[in-house]
């Protein structure tokens, strides 16, 4: 899908920056990773094309770190579980940053190690 960048307005680029930043609060509030971009999602995609590509993105990534933290969560009984838990935690942080800062700047941007879930 290609987006003219040129056409944006900012509440689009505003909404398609916190489809991402959205999802830190999956740091404070359980599972927020998920619903914070999924709102963000709903209530916009039908209206931008920018929104709901990064929508897509944010919670396509955020579905993939669920999955790892679990997987890494029941690792946890033997202990790399723990060190891969901590390094899962770290990565989204550093991702969601680096998403928030380029879709600012109105570049793309698709995060690596990625399930496709959303198309």
């Amino acid at each position: 899908m290609v987006v003219d960048k040129r056409e944006l307005s900012s509440e689009e680029k505003t909404f398609g920056m916190l489809a991402h930043l959205a999802a830190l609060a999956g740091f404070i509030i359980p599972f927020g990773n998920l619903i914070g971009p999924l709102v963000i999602w709903l209530i916009k995609k039908d209206q931008s094309e920018w929104v709901d590509m990064q929508g897509k993105e944010s919670l396509n990534f955020q579905i993939s770190i669920t999955i790892y933290a679990i997987i890494a969560g029941i690792l946890t009984i033997i202990i790399i579980g723990l060190v891969l838990l901590i390094a899962v935690g770290v990565f989204s942080l550093v991702m969601i940053i680096i998403a928030t800062i380029k879709v600012n700047n109105l570049e793309d941007f698709q995060y690596p190690l990625t399930i496709r879930i959303l198309k």
